[in-house]
Order: C-alpha cells, then sequence, then structure tokens
C-alpha cells in the first residue's frame, strides 16, 4: 500500500474507533513513523511502504486504536512553540494550559517584576516552568513534584528546550522541599473528582497517571492545601496562579476567602469560554 492508502486505511480504523481526529491521527503517527513531516507524506503519497514500514505502523495503529494518546505513541508534544518529551510517567500538556503561563507573564510584567522568583508545584513534564523560564531569561524558577520520575522527564525537557542551570528541580510533596519566598507560585494540580473520573476518556483513563488526575470526592483536595500553605513561601503581595475545572470556579474562590490570606481574587476563562485560571494576591500582613 503506498503512503496516501495507508493514512486512508488508518483514518478509517480511527474513525470506527470513535476517535476524534481520525485523519490527523493517521498522518501524524505515520510521519513520525517514519521520521518524516506531515508534508513530506503528502509529497510522497505514491510512495509504497516497505513491508518493515508497514508492520511497524500498522502496530501504532492497533495501539492508537486502543486509545493510547498520539503524544506517548510519537514520545512527544508542542506546548508554548517548545516541544516536550511525554511519556506515561506524566501527563501530556495541554493547550489549555497555555493561558495559565499567559497570566503569569502578564501579571509579572504589570507589575514591572522581569527577574523574579517563580515556584511551580506539580511541574510533571515541566511544561509551565519550562515555558516560563523561555520567556523571562532572568527569572529563577524552581519546580517540584513527588514523582522521581516525573522529575526525570521534566529535567530532560528542561535541557532539551533550555540553557544548562536554568531551573532548579526538588523532589518532594507540594512545599515540602521548598525554602525562600517567590514572587508568583503557578500549579496546574490535580483537580478531577473521583466520581468524575469513570467519564474521562479512555485516553486519559487508561493511559495518563491516575495520581496526576484525581483530587478527592470533590477534586478540591491540592486546592485545599495549596491555597492556605502557598501564603508562606510568597513575598508580601506575590501572586498564586492555579489552573482550574471548568465548574470550580466558585469553589476556589471560596477556599480563597476562607483562607483570609488573599486579595485581587480573580479568574480568567481559556479560549474556548471555559474558566481556567484562578489568580490572587497575598495580604500585605498575610503572615508568612
Amino acid at each position: 500500500m503506498t503512503i496516501g492508502q495507508q493514512i486512508e486505511s488508518a483514518a478509517e480504523v480511527f474513525l470506527s474507533s470513535g476517535l476524534t481526529t481520525p485523519r490527523l491521527d493517521a498522518e501524524v503517527l505515520l510521519a513520525s513513523y517514519l521520521k518524516k513531516d506531515r508534508i513530506w507524506l503528502f509529497v510522497h503519497s505514491d510512495r509504497d511502504l516497505s513491508v518493515p514500514e508497514a508492520e511497524g505502523f500498522r502496530r501504532w495503529v492497533a495501539r492508537r486504536q486502543e486509545g493510547e494518546p498520539v503524544a506517548y505513541l510519537v514520545g512527544h508534544k508542542e506546548f508554548w512553540s517548545l516541544d516536550f518529551a511525554v511519556d506515561p510517567r506524566v501527563l501530556i500538556p495541554r493547550p489549555d494550559t497555555e493561558v495559565l503561563v499567559e497570566e503569569v507573564l502578564k501579571t509579572l510584567a504589570l507589575q514591572g517584576i522581569f527577574s523574579p522568583d517563580i515556584l511551580d508545584l506539580g511541574t510533571g513534564s515541566g511544561a509551565i516552568a519550562i515555558a516560563l523560564a523561555s520567556e523571562l531569561p532572568e527569572a529563577r524558577i524552581t519546580a517540584t513534584d513527588l514523582s522521581r520520575e516525573a522529575l526525570a522527564v521534566a529535567a530532560g525537557n528542561a535541557k532539551r528546550n533550555l540553557p544548562a542551570g536554568r531551573i532548579e528541580f526538588l523532589q518532594g510533596n507540594l512545599f515540602d522541599p521548598v525554602k525562600g519566598l517567590f514572587d508568583a507560585i503557578v500549579s496546574n494540580p490535580p483537580y478531577i473528582a473521583a466520581g468524575e473520573y469513570s467519564q474521562l476518556s479512555r485516553e486519559v483513563r487508561n493511559f495518563e497517571p491516575r495520581e496526576a488526575l484525581l483530587a478527592g470526592e470533590d477534586g478540591l483536595d491540592f486546592y485545599a492545601i495549596i491555597i492556605p500553605q502557598a501564603a508562606s513561601f510568597l513575598k508580601p503581595e506575590g501572586w498564586l496562579l492555579l489552573e482550574i475545572g471548568h465548574d470550580q470556579k466558585k469553589l476556589v474562590e471560596g477556599l480563597f476567602s476562607q483562607s483570609g490570606l488573599y486579595r485581587d481574587v480573580t479568574f480568567r476563562k481559556d479560549y474556548a469560554g471555559r474558566w481556567r485560571v484562578a489568580k490572587a494576591r497575598r495580604k500585605e500582613e498575610a503572615c508568612g
């Protein structure tokens, strides 16, 4: 079969399996398998695959048919126009999270802080910390994660995208390994409620790390820890910025209010019109 026929065949398989972007998935997988780009596929659509190439691609098609994410199959994912290695040790970076990065950059710029101290809690693949480092060459960035395996991925991604030494990676639970004060603390913590887990797509439910998704019965477990504790690690009037679930605005707003440690609590929607970022400023008188 030619490249064009292989793509058509794979797209039909993916469509029948209920995958939402069957043609795109087929093209991305074949291009990656052949170590070419998608334009090359179009130019060479009449080229026959060799027997080993066809057999290898069919194995990838079968894995994708079972729901394995494209990013895990090809081993990388773009975020903030940077290339991140990903595998089942870390969540796959989502475009929605770029709004969180945008909000951190905007907030710091409005304050005139161009060499900030930034803490990224639960860094996973390192996407947020590395994106911020790429935009803020004078920033001092610390990134934590409970998982040593995730930190290994993050450190590799930092080496892939940044000069050496730009980010300090620390292993530990949230603030446990952290010292010092920060201009901004940012986190995309787990926020899926236990009862919602079964409703996630099979791509997420069956392949992405469960511990990076689940956050107790109501999905608020990590916010309930981060919001009160972060104030002790923020400089006076420093900022806490969190990614949130689209239906968690009021609940997270309540946690900020209950803490009594913050002012200027605001929320931002993503480009699909869903609530995505919570932002609050530490009160100057909050204990630290």
